[in-house]
């Protein structure tokens, strides 16, 4: 398949044929949809808990990477590349996390002679690590948040940085990004220990450890640039984003384009990324994310990477930006000037993650577990990319994204109304959602005003009372615990909506009665832990991996001590004691798996 680029090129270029994404997901979905759109081939790679995934049931081919861990699959660099062989395919889209960002894997696909559906492995080199990417930032003329420009070597050097420049501190994965493996300290008692949390989880997410360290800005707030260029020296601008809207450094909600700045400042900005991509040669779809506060802007860092949020960019401008990647892949130049992108901007795009995580009360606790329901809202304006459908299995391995819904408004106050009515349309069951959280933020004065930054979730926003949806408990066993269900009705030739509630055993589908089937039953004392407030049971509070065991037979803790660190959805939890005493017993160790309700820790 061949195709034309714009008229004022005057080129052909040859199209991919096939693509494999070595990814999962919804992004795997989204990469999927556009090449069958463009009529190119899709494969996807799978672990074994996503043998029967969607986005593996959308693609034209799929082969196994084995293993259930990310590091037992998804980067599984020899698995991956065993695949492409398989597969023939003759292009690789690694959407974003895993391998997206790691120079070698870029390589060792060139090696094949498979096209990278991504920037050039030097760029990475330079922008994929974040210490390289602010001596770059620096040369190309762009301001940094304070910090340092090296890799910190140890605890010692950041209690160092922290006592000379001030308190909070930011530690920071070096090859990581979306908040993984980033710890914010406030004084030097609390460096040790958040060092090893942040390496851990980088080690985790993104195969690396090396971190760094830089200020924490008092009240800033998260606005970033997207951009492409192509292998033709063009690079343009499409949109700034807001992203403040976050828990654990993580983005809860993203818009297009970032109001409320001063004149100037955004265009500011666009030209500022634009010099950073050019200094390191990048082209491809990349994103150069900016702190802002009190009318100054510092260069974070750039994600040499689609991002989570594109979609709000591609909603204010009509741009399939995945299908920009795959033309530029291929050799295409941009089908846009930079004064042709800016022309096409209208109106507001505001995204919503749809993460499976019950926000008890700010807590944000990982929910995994099987979608027994989910319907997704429609509409003027209303777009939803999701990597799941009901009946499938969210994972404690993997992130917890379900999906994200994307609206469009001619405004800023009709994209936050149509959020809002989209929100609540859509129903999600068998797993906990931050569906919750996102509708107090955005009916929230502070937001609706711009006036919240990226402490402003965890700080200001009173999410007390707030979490999962709990039905009402019922009779006799807990297999009997009634659930409620809807449904419609016709009598008569006129329609109805019935509320019933039924026993939950009667509404399990095979697979999740078979799952049940097989689970241990719950000690008695295990329900106890997790429903008694102040009980000498510690439980863990969702299935999940011991990272760490924090406490010994005999050690005195106090309430809020934390106890255990549980790994789950590649987010450390520190697990608390409710009540003060003597640890009792310990029941787990570093490397355990536990389900929600085990009891970890017994305190006299």
């Amino acid at each position: 398949m061949r195709w034309q680029s714009e008229a004022r090129t005057g080129q052909y270029w040859q199209v991919l044929k096939k693509i494999l994404i070595a990814n999962r997901g919804e992004i795997a979905v989204r990469v999927i949809r556009a090449a069958r759109e463009m009529g190119i081939a899709t494969v996807a790679v799978y672990s074994e808990l996503d043998r029967n995934a969607l986005h593996v049931r959308l693609a034209d081919e799929a082969y196994s990477l084995g293993g259930q861990t990310a590091a037992e699959s998804y980067l599984n660099t020899e698995a991956i590349l065993n695949a492409i062989r398989l597969s023939g395919a003759d292009g690789v889209h690694p959407g974003y996390g895993f391998f997206s960002e790691n120079p070698d894997f870029n390589r060792a696909i060139a090696n094949m002679g498979v096209a990278f559906i991504g920037p050039p492995p030097a760029a990475v080199d330079v922008m994929g690590d974040k210490v390289s990417s602010r001596k770059a930032a620096l040369e190309g003329g762009a301001p940094i948040v304070p910090g340092t420009t090296e890799f910190a070597k140890g605890p010692e050097e950041i209690v160092e940085f922290g006592s000379s420049s001030g308190w909070p501190v930011a530690i920071k994965a070096a090859f990581g990004g979306g908040g993984r493996g980033m710890k914010v300290v406030h004084g030097p008692s609390e460096v040790e220990a958040a060092v090893e949390s942040a390496q851990r989880e980088a080690k985790a997410y993104f195969g690396r450890d090396e971190i760094y360290v830089e200020r924490y800005l008092t009240w800033p707030r998260h606005i970033e640039v997207q951009l492409v260029g192509d292998q033709h020296g063009n690079v343009v601008w499409i949109s700034t984003r807001d992203c403040s809207a976050q828990r654990r450094h993580q983005k809860l909600v993203e818009e297009a384009p970032a109001t409320a700045l001063p004149d100037g400042v955004e265009q500011a900005m666009g030209e500022a990324a634009i010099k950073v991509a050019k200094a390191v040669g990048y082209y491809n779809a990349g994103t150069v994310e900016f702190i802002y506060q009190d009318g100054d802007f510092f260069f974070l860092e750039m994600n040499t990477r689609l991002q989570v949020e594109h979609p709000v960019s591609e909603m204010i401008t009509g741009i399939d930006l995945v299908e920009w990647q795959i033309r530029v892949a291929s050799g295409e130049t941009l089908p846009m000037t930079q004064p042709e992108v800016t022309a096409v901007r209208r109106g507001h795009s505001i995204e919503i993650r749809i993460n499976a995580e019950n926000p008890a009360d700010g807590k944000f606790l990982p929910s995994p577990g099987r979608i027994t329901k989910l319907v997704t809202p429609d509409g003027f304006g209303v777009r939803f990319d999701g990597g799941y459908e009901a009946g499938d299995e969210i994972s404690q391995y993997y992130d917890n994204l379900i999906g994200k819904l994307v609206i469009w408004g001619k405004d800023r106050p009709t994209a936050i109304a149509r959020t809002i009515r989209a929100l609540d349309e859509m129903v999600v069951e068998g797993v906990a959602t931050t569906i919750p959280a996102d509708l107090a933020i955005l009916r929230h004065p502070d937001f609706q005003a711009m006036k919240h930054s990226t402490k402003w979730v965890e700080e200001v926003l009173d999410l007390s009372g707030i979490g999962a949806p709990k039905a009402p408990a019922g009779e006799g066993d807990e297999a009997d615990a009634l659930v409620q269900r809807n449904t419609t009705v016709e009598v008569n030739g006129k329609r109805f909506d019935v509320k019933m509630w039924v026993p939950e055993a009667q509404t399990m589908v095979a697979a999740g009665a078979a799952k049940a089937a097989k689970k241990p039953a719950r000690s008695a004392s295990a329900s106890a832990g997790a429903a008694g407030s102040g009980s000498g049971n510690v439980t863990a509070p969702m299935q999940g991996t011991i990272v760490k065991v924090l406490v010994a037979v005999g050690d005195q803790v106090e309430v809020g001590q934390s106890v255990v660190v549980l790994e789950a959805m590649k987010m450390e939890n520190q697990i608390a004691a409710e009540k003060a005493g003597t640890v009792k017993d310990v029941k787990v160790t570093a490397g355990d798996t536990v389900g929600a309700g085990d009891v970890v820790v017994v305190i006299a």
